[in-house]
């Protein structure tokens, strides 16, 4: 009898056309099939769908696609008949007689996938048909987006883990691009993840070419941008923090005689779907863009991905970087830095904190209600923004003070504390995530300004081995980069450590200028001089 192995890699390429199967994705395939949930993070452009796509082939019963874009559900829908297999999506976009149809074949079990959008979830009667369709595997696309940590999140996402619970928990499949530990902690724990398989592959992508040029004014920064885009081979991706930065380097370039546009999200969808259409047609040099572009732009011979601006953390660098280069041909990266653009990142980070009278305003809210309360009424009834209102429903979820459904809908737990308990619970919470947030800001700074190999750099944060020097980053090239002496590290990279102030962490890797880096559980990234760690026995085996 053929092992799982065999059976996924006959099924690869007999239904795919696939000759042979990435790093990663037979793993994850296989955790499916023995009926684990699991977590693939694989970098960008790697085949994650081809995982689902495998386990689902070969599962009885229909595979439920949760995915963010209707335009990718499209496409994947569109693909999998071209294959002669059972497909159909389920979104606002969808006509009713369809979607009565797409249904119609769930319950008869003559559906292989039914892709959906998350708020699909929110209706309970749709969401009583689909466990009566008693699917075999669900599947979390662009999982990250569950979490805060991410400029991706999406609240609609916040309900998937009690759905899941009520379509019966069949195995799960996450798939993300980007997910550093503290992500990967909380997919896994929103989505209520049993015991689960964790595959972190495909990090490296050494066709592309990692740089950092440094500078203290605004001008000579944006000088050397347009410069480097005219010299570059095309097409490319210019990201800039702002929605007046893209248009005003998009002019600057067409006026450096480079066929560019502008895309964020102020622009009319309209006018967003004309500049995707345009670029992924091959009709423009560069799209200057907010990081509103991003999921499901996948265009393989992107040639350069150049930041205007430092990112927000390392993990939205390295996804954006990964979209160029999918063709395996050499690529360019580089990130233009000048050190006073932080305080435009820590800006952001602030806007969507939320205080004691916004956590109290909502629990009181939830607890006077006499019934569950919609997500819609509760914004209506506070005021508050709808990405503040989800990181106090989080916040207060987090303290026990209320509870998620299905559907959505709020509602207070039998077992709640009182307001002003749960209140001051929630706002530690949400200092501590702050201060988690303030970190991983602290960690593009210090990629920004390394002397060490920078693809060594990105990989340790994802989890993923890897000694430099790698020849192709710019310290590399420069002959700052040397092997590694590991008899001066005294803790292994991974291993659980103890700090007598921040708790538990665990060894993230050691820089160049002797110094630990350590991710703790509760405080986020810091830095330690190894000496002084030495000295004092700071840390402790966990």
């Amino acid at each position: 009898m053929p092992s799982r192995r065999d059976r996924i890699e006959r099924a690869a390429r007999e239904v795919l056309g696939f000759q042979s199967l990435r790093p990663g994705q037979v793993e994850a395939a296989e955790s499916v099939l023995a009926g684990q949930d699991t977590l693939a993070v694989l970098s960008t452009g790697s085949g994650k769908s081809a995982i689902y796509q495998l386990a689902g082939l070969l599962s009885k019963g229909a595979t439920l696609v949760v995915s963010p874009l209707i335009a990718l559900q499209r496409d994947q829908v569109d693909a999998l008949r071209e294959r002669a297999l059972g497909a159909a999506q389920l979104n606002s976009s969808v006509p009713e007689g369809e979607r009565a149809e797409a249904l119609a074949e769930l319950a008869e079990d003559s559906l292989e996938f039914l892709f959906l959008a998350p708020e699909q979830l929110g209706n309970p009667e749709i969401l009583d048909e689909l466990a009566a369709g008693a699917p075999s595997l669900v599947v979390v696309d662009e999982a990250h987006c569950i979490s805060e940590w991410g400029h991706d999140f999406r609240p609609d996402y916040l309900r998937l883990g009690a759905a899941i619970e009520t379509l019966g928990h069949p195995p799960v499949l996450a798939l993300t691009a980007t997910a550093a530990p503290p992500v990967r902690d909380e997919i896994v724990e929103r989505l209520g993840l049993r015991d689960p398989e964790i595959v972190v592959r495909g990090f490296d992508r050494p066709n592309i070419d990692l740089a950092v040029e440094r500078f203290h004014d605004d001008r000579h920064k944006d000088e050397a941008l347009l410069d480097a885009v005219a010299a570059a081979a095309k097409p490319g991706i210019v990201y800039a923090a702002t929605r007046k930065r893209t248009e005003e380097l998009a002019a600057a370039l067409a006026e450096h005689g480079v066929e560019a546009t502008a895309y964020h999200a102020g622009l009319k969808a309209s006018e967003r779907e004309a500049a995707q259409e345009r670029f992924m047609d091959g009709g423009l040099e560069a799209i200057v863009a907010t990081t509103a572009f991003g999921m499901g732009v996948d265009k393989a011979d992107v040639r350069f991905v150049f930041h205007a601006e430092v990112p927000e953390s390392v993990d939205s660098y390295y996804q954006e970087v990964g979209r160029a280069g999918r063709d395996g041909e050499p690529a360019q990266a580089i990130l233009f830095y000048r050190p006073e653009d932080l305080g435009l990142r820590r800006f952001f980070a602030g806007t969507g904190r939320v205080g004691a009278d916004e956590l109290r305003e909502v629990a009181e809210a939830v607890s006077g209600a006499r019934d569950p309360i919609a997500p819609t009424e509760l914004q209506e009834q506070t005021e508050l923004s709808q990405t503040k209102l989800a990181t106090a429903v989080s916040r207060l979820e987090d303290a026990g003070a209320v509870e998620v459904l299905p559907t959505g809908h709020v509602a207070r737990p039998p077992s709640a504390p009182p307001i002003d308990e749960a209140v001051g619970e929630a706002l530690q919470s949400e200092e501590d995530r702050r201060e988690f947030e303030r970190s991983r800001l602290d960690m593009i700074r210090a990629f920004a300004e390394t002397g060490a190999c920078r693809r060594e750099f990105v990989l340790s944060y994802f989890g993923e081995p890897f000694e430099g020097p790698c020849g192709r980053c710019d310290n590399c090239r420069a002959g700052r980069v040397h092997e590694d002496d590991d008899a001066d590290e005294p803790f292994a990279l991974g291993a659980r450590v103890a700090h007598p102030e921040w708790g538990e962490g665990v060894v993230q890797r050691y820089d160049s200028d002797r110094a630990v880096v350590v991710l703790f559980d509760d405080v986020g990234y810091k830095t330690l001089a190894l000496e002084v760690v030495l000295e004092r026995g700071l840390l402790e085996p966990a």
